[in-house]
């Protein structure tokens, strides 16, 4: 499976709400806007602790280690810290999908350093594969501020082997990715700025494919857990 780092998080783009677009358009991109925020907090905390070190010897970066544990720690609407919710809960959005089979899930949850859940499942049809994974962030910026610079407005990257690019899905923003070599790609999704969606596929026709499966999946109930 694969981790949520923080490292080599170097770039983040501004983003626009311009004039003709839908409510939902707008709605996503107001959430990968605030997403992209949470990134800077990151990356000035992260500077912060690594100056505290150079200057003021270990004592003073292990002060900013803990701060800096503290600041990426989860807050919701209200201020106040939030903790993740529990497995089972995310394991209750997995859909069902005509014509896969889908296996038992699992998952896990921390509450230290970081508060946060996790669920997979996997699905299967004849020679073609599909993991669908929910992370509860908790709000917390350690985990989501890798995704910002993908969720950005317009961005997109083309190579010779498939592409890579931003997407709106029911009214969420996220990213896509497609290797046209392998016949795999992944659709990661932000829903109500809080928890991460990750689908990928492989022996999969297409990214229509990963779309169907985020379109299943219980976006409604999943923004309702707390």
């Amino acid at each position: 499976m694969r981790q949520f780092g923080v490292m080599g998080i170097a770039l983040t783009l501004a983003l626009s709400i311009g004039c003709g677009k839908s409510e939902e358009q707008k709605a996503a991109e107001q959430a990968a806007e605030e997403t992209k925020k949470a990134a800077e907090a990151l990356a000035t905390a992260a500077q912060k602790t690594a100056e505290a070190a150079t200057s003021e010897g270990l004592s003073a970066a292990a002060k900013a280690l803990e701060g800096f544990a503290g600041a990426m720690a989860g807050t919701g609407p209200d201020g106040k810290p939030v903790q993740a919710v529990s497995f089972q809960a995310l394991q209750t959005t997995f859909p069902d999908v005509s014509g896969w089979q889908r296996a038992e899930p699992t998952g896990e949850r921390m509450t230290a350093p970081v508060s946060f859940s996790q669920a997979e499942v996997d699905y299967t049809k004849d020679k073609s594969r599909v993991e669908m994974k929910i992370v509860d962030s908790a709000f917390s910026q350690l985990l989501i501020a890798p995704w910002s610079m993908f969720l950005a407005s317009g961005y997109e990257k083309q190579t010779s082997a498939g592409h890579e690019k931003s997407v709106t899905v029911a009214g969420h923003p996220g990213f896509e990715k497609w290797n046209s070599r392998r016949n795999s790609g992944e659709l990661n999704l932000v829903v109500n700025k809080r928890f991460l969606v990750t689908i990928e596929g492989s022996n999969i026709e297409d990214t229509k494919v990963l779309e169907e499966f985020a379109t299943k999946l219980d976006t409604a109930k999943l923004a309702s857990l707390k």
